[in-house]
């Protein structure tokens, strides 16, 4: 009988996620894994191993997701550890998206993984046991990338509800964790996993030398290595008190300190004002 976990990943297609089912799969895991595309799932993954069961998914339809959900729970009769990874880089700056290329990047980032996180909480709360690790990126953490802003605002929102969600799923036995990823070798900068603004301004020149930078110079150069991340991951759903927040790879350690240092540092400078409002 296998007592190993059953985990149930979005995204799985591609980068972190594809990379994390395949370990998960080798080290004997049963896993779920979702896309919008069911053939290039099972592409990618290539296992016709019972404890795999590909789902075609849409985050963003909240119906799609509780079926696929029920389906994991009717196969392998539980699930232990949700990873919600599904997600796409946004390019542009605030002024140069429109309404709905930057509603789009929320629907997918944000409100995919609450409906996900709205339709297993029931398993979990019931089985008083499990695991969710929401995805988020170092851009997460400091916004500071000229033309990445909607996609960092995506991945500060995932940072906010997992610390509300780590504090009310507390009493039930589940935990909950955020993971910051740095730079990984992963398709993550080509494709359709990172997106252009429709209408660039040329006056905006700090934004379009980052753009160029990561489609040019970053890609095929980020020195996280995915298969350690994945290993990472499993080490953090073992754990009996994982934390909230993980920062992972060391370019993205560097980055959290350089942030948390940068901010106290300004906190502290305008303490006076800060304090001068109390009666």
């Amino acid at each position: 009988m296998n007592t190993k976990k059953v985990w149930f990943v979005t995204g799985a297609s591609k980068g972190l996620g594809l990379t994390l089912v395949k370990r998960l799969l080798n080290e004997g895991y049963s896993v779920a894994a979702t896309s919008r595309n069911l053939s290039e799932l099972k592409t990618a993954v290539n296992s016709e191993s019972e404890s795999f069961l590909p789902l075609e998914m849409d985050l963003i339809n909240e119906k799609n997701v509780a079926e696929a959900i029920q389906k994991t729970v009717e196969y392998f009769g539980k699930i232990d550890v949700v990873v919600n990874n599904a997600g796409y880089g946004q390019l542009g700056t605030l002024e140069e998206l429109t309404d709905d290329e930057s509603r789009k990047n929320f629907d997918t980032n944000v409100f995919g993984s609450l409906n996900v996180i709205r339709k297993i909480m029931p398993h979990l709360r019931a089985q008083k046991s499990g695991s969710i690790i929401n995805i988020a990126s170092i851009g997460g953490l400091t916004g500071e990338f000229a033309g990445w802003g909607v996609y960092c605002a995506t991945k500060f929102a995932v940072v906010g509800f997992t610390e509300a969600l780590a504090a009310e799923i507390k009493e039930f036995g589940v935990n909950a964790t955020v993971v910051y990823p740095g730079y990984f070798r992963t398709d993550f900068l080509t494709g359709g996993s990172l997106r252009t603004p429709e209408t660039e301004i040329t006056d905006y020149t700090t934004a379009r030398q980052l753009q160029v930078a990561h489609e040019d110079e970053i890609n095929g150069n980020q020195p996280g290595d995915p298969e350690k991340a994945a290993l990472a991951m499993i080490e953090l759903a073992e754990m009996e008190n994982p934390p909230v927040h993980l920062v992972l790879g060391s370019d993205a350690f560097g980055i959290a300190g350089n942030k948390l240092n940068a901010l106290q540092s300004e906190i502290s400078d305008f303490k006076t004002l800060s304090t001068s409002t109390d009666y």
